[in-house]
């Protein structure tokens, strides 16, 4: 069963061009860039909790420029 989350992401203002780039590359990433507290929030689809882990530790938090994330899993 996939697994569903909201990350919201907060990104250095000088690379949030660069940034919106990286997270819309990504699989499975539905990504839309939004003002307030966060700059981007990114629905993330992952076949297990693992995987998803994985796809932050490895895929969003290392983007040059990413300075924050709040992961907020769906509950079902």
């Amino acid at each position: 069963m996939a697994v569903h989350a909201f990350i919201l992401i907060t990104v250095d203002p000088a690379r949030t061009q660069t940034v919106g780039d990286k997270l819309r590359a990504l699989p499975g990433a539905y990504v839309r860039e939004v003002l307030g507290p966060f700059d981007f929030v990114v629905e993330l689809e992952a076949e297990t909790q693992e995987n998803l882990t994985a796809i932050l530790r490895t895929k969003i938090r290392p983007v040059p420029g990413v300075t924050s994330t709040v992961t907020c899993p769906w509950i079902e």
